[in-house]
């Protein structure tokens, strides 16, 4: 069994503010937010990165956009929110769970870094 936080986190054993769980899907707040917003949207399923992704991820890979959109809504950052995902240590990515950072609540700049 892979064991990341990530993971204790989608089965409860880590404590975070979860606002958002189905049998696919963990959203939860940042622990070290960027922004006013910052949530993370997981798969249920450990997915070490985007390089690990397969064809058949496409439904769940839809299914956290969608999640995405909806938490914009409940967080009231839909004049303005950025979706970000890290692929590998060289972008920033710390937890190797494949995951979407959802940020809003103050104007983001381009480029972000």
């Amino acid at each position: 069994m892979v064991e990341c936080i990530f993971c204790r986190i989608v089965r409860r054993e880590a404590p975070a503010r979860i606002i958002y769980q189905d049998e696919d899907v963990t959203a939860f707040h940042d622990a070290r937010p960027q922004a006013p917003v910052h949530v993370l949207i997981v798969p249920n399923r450990h997915i070490v990165g985007v390089a690990q992704v397969e064809m058949e991820d496409a439904p769940l890979l839809g299914k956290l956009f969608v999640v995405a959109r909806r938490l914009a809504e409940e967080l009231q950052v839909t004049n303005g929110y950025r979706l970000v995902v890290n692929s590998g240590p060289l972008s920033g990515q710390s937890v190797f769970h494949l995951h979407v950072h959802l940020l809003g609540g103050r104007p983001l700049h381009w480029p972000p870094g």
